[in-house]
């Protein structure tokens, strides 16, 4: 073998390396609404939470944003913007009532955080307006995308592989879906109740 074989050989392999980032796009129809759509847990991978926090308020009698998506480890500010006092609690995560959590009730203008260890649908409420409700999608990976007011979604620089992706719609069954996931993938999600 000579030298010039053997630098092709390595350019090869440095190329493959250094592959483009793989893109899944598609729609999640069935239901109104906000849609989260998120690629679950990868085998031996482990992925470090972002230091940035995610703000959830209370402003107007209502949780604003009334979705938010966070990553497993992150932490969620919770604010109240409102001229009243508010509570905020979960009575599960995706059902499992034993990761219920009261944050308490506070006055205006003070900011009270939450750090997310486990990923799933976190239900919000507040004890003092019980029209009041809000969700935090708790995402375990970083591969999680919000749909468009059409349904449509792009999770950008997926790693090529076989993935399970779940959907999320306010009202509707969560579904979940395989997909292999080489250059541009699509998965659509036809939601139900």
């Amino acid at each position: 073998m000579n030298w010039k074989s053997i630098a092709a050989a390595a350019a090869a392999v440095a190329m493959c390396g250094v592959a483009a980032a793989d893109t899944l796009s598609g729609t999640v129809s069935g239901g109104k609404g906000a849609a989260v759509v998120y690629i679950n847990a990868i085998a031996g991978k482990t992925f470090e939470a972002p230091a940035k926090h995610v703000a959830m308020d209370q402003k107007g009698l209502k949780f604003q944003p009334h979705v938010v998506v966070a990553q497993v480890g992150q932490t969620v500010d919770f604010m109240n913007g409102d001229k009243v006092q508010h509570n905020i609690f979960w009575p599960a995560i995706s059902g499992n009532k034993k990761m219920s959590h009261n944050m308490g009730t506070w006055p205006t203008g003070e900011v009270r955080s939450f750090k997310y260890d486990q990923p799933g649908v976190v239900p919000l409420l507040c004890n003092v307006h019980p029209e009041m409700s809000g969700y935090i999608i708790v995402s375990p990976t970083p591969y999680f995308a919000e749909a468009d007011a059409d349904g449509n979604y792009k999770i950008e620089n997926v790693p090529a592989g076989q993935y399970t992706v779940t959907a999320w719609r306010e009202g509707m069954k969560v579904q979940s879906k395989p997909v292999t996931v080489a250059g541009a993938g699509k998965l659509d999600f036809s939601m139900s109740k």
